[in-house]
């Protein structure tokens, strides 16, 4: 098992845009995924995210739980999560495990952040 993993962090305004650098989001780099999430969304405050997926090839259902752990921690601080521009493997899994009824999907990075920061 890695002990790290590749991603970028970027802020707009008072979006943060996590971009994950990886071909697969599985159980490999979940874990790590989902302690990076809590230690941002918990000491940072955040209350608009987005996952920029346009890297991502390949998830599987450990990927998808670290989605949901973000959306959670965003949901307690009352806050916002859009998935933006996911590979059309990944939108399908979403739409398929119909989480897409409360992790809306956008096309581009650029259309998430307008989104939240109209919001």
């Amino acid at each position: 098992m890695s002990d790290n993993f590749n991603y970028e962090i970027k802020r707009e305004d008072d979006v943060l845009i996590f971009k994950l650098n990886e071909k697969r989001f599985d159980a490999q780099i979940a874990g790590l995924v989902k302690g990076e999430f809590t230690i941002l969304l918990h000491t940072e405050e955040i209350k608009k995210l987005i996952l920029d997926l346009s890297k991502v090839e390949y998830c599987d259902s450990s990927g998808l739980s670290a989605i949901l752990l973000a959306y959670r921690i965003i949901q307690s601080n009352e806050g916002q999560i859009r998935i933006a521009a996911p590979t059309k493997s990944v939108k399908t899994l979403i739409e398929i495990s119909q989480l897409d009824r409360i992790l809306p999907i956008l096309p581009t990075v650029e259309e998430a952040v307008e989104v939240l920061q109209n919001n």
